[in-house]
């Protein structure tokens, strides 16, 4: 059976992400039947909207998509596989794809919603939480960067929200991915089927679409009670800066969030840093196109002579998700070592424009548009 699977109810093009034991996890073999599927309905007149849900090991809904298949990222990288070029060129044309649909998008984010699921939701006309909801763009965790469009909509979160959220990984609720602005309308789990079969109905979409605004609130995790001391310390020059800023603060908030940002590659930091500020003043095409530059440099980082097993990103998949020690070498091991030297050579593009992989997005109605 198809790990994506599509039909057609009435005026509606649904898509089911079908990996539950993957928690849906993104391959290359989902990406490109999301392409085909999303390009063909673009052009179909019968299709009106389009809607995307997941299934867990319990049915339908209670997982979204827990990102991209990062296992597969750590073979392909040690085994010099073209792939995985492939997966992550089509992956970012597929967000821009879903970002400028010209028809509804309706995601169903209920549970898992990490990473790829970021960049197959964000886009969406009416991106909708539950009380279940887990969302996050945890890549820092293991070496690489909040990618599939991720500078472009985290930077766009209030204040300096967009750096917390990028750096740390910090999960969300229902409730404050909404307070955030990475959703649109809360909703309970246990409604989400009957919505789901009711879409085919006519008016039922456009029905859909006017909920513009959070349903019950929920239960926040806490983290928004701390948007002051957030915009205070986040919003510091650079990430030493925010270090000390987070150290002087003294607040339990500031500690746990040292006790995180201690765990993770303090190279990766200053990227990221450095990728949400720059994003902040692109367009969602030329972001993607930076992002698809540093993702070639996290596996190839030919500036510090590192590569494969060597790089930041495959040492980080190894601890979390290979080995399971959890105890990455990172390398610097201390932010205060990381030079602008070792950062900025992330944001060089190794293709002249003409040749980016990404060269196309944003120009006219192409593929990738």
């Amino acid at each position: 059976m198809s790990d994506v699977q599509v039909e057609v109810c009435g005026p509606v093009g649904l898509i089911t992400l079908n990996r539950p034991k993957a928690l849906n996890a993104l391959s290359l073999a989902m990406v490109r039947d999301l392409t085909t599927v999303l390009l063909r309905w673009r052009g179909d007149s019968n299709v009106e909207a389009v809607a995307i849900r997941g299934m867990s090991k319990h049915g339908a809904f209670g997982a979204f998509c827990a990102g991209g298949d990062i296992r597969f990222f750590h073979q392909a990288a040690l085994a010099g596989n073209p792939e995985l070029e492939d997966f992550f060129t089509e992956e970012y044309s597929l967000n821009h794809l879903i970002f400028t649909y010209p028809k509804p998008y309706i995601a169903m984010m209920d549970g898992i919603v990490m990473g790829g699921g970021m960049g197959i939701s964000q886009g969406a006309k009416l991106r909708i939480v539950t009380e279940t909801t887990k969302m996050a763009m945890p890549e820092t965790h293991i070496g690489l960067f909040p990618d599939v469009g991720g500078g472009y909509f985290l930077s766009r979160c209030p204040g300096h929200l967009g750096e917390y959220l990028a750096l740390t990984g910090q999960m969300l609720g229902g409730a404050d991915a909404v307070t955030a602005g990475l959703a649109d309308v809360m909703l309970q789990s246990a409604d989400l089927p009957a919505l789901w079969e009711g879409l085919a109905r006519p008016g039922a979409v456009a029905a859909l679409l006017a909920q513009t605004k959070a349903g019950p609130a929920g239960t926040s995790n806490g983290f928004m009670g701390s948007g002051t001391e957030i915009d205070a310390c986040f919003g510091q020059k650079d990430m030493v800066a925010i270090v000390v800023a987070l150290e002087q603060s003294g607040s339990a908030w500031a500690q746990a969030t040292l006790a995180t940002l201690r765990t993770r590659s303090p190279l990766m930091l200053h990227v990221v840093l450095e990728q949400v500020r720059r994003a902040r003043e692109m367009t969602l095409a030329d972001d993607l196109r930076m992002e698809r530059d540093m993702v070639r440099h996290c596996f190839q980082t030919a500036h510090l002579q590192r590569t494969g097993a060597d790089s930041e990103t495959v040492e980080g998949i190894r601890a979390l998700a290979v080995d399971k020690d959890h105890a990455p070498c990172w390398s610097p091991a201390r932010l205060e070592d990381v030079t602008p030297d070792m950062v900025m050579p992330f944001f060089d593009s190794p293709w002249p424009a003409h040749a980016h992989p990404l060269a196309r997005l944003g120009q006219g109605n192409c593929a990738a548009s």
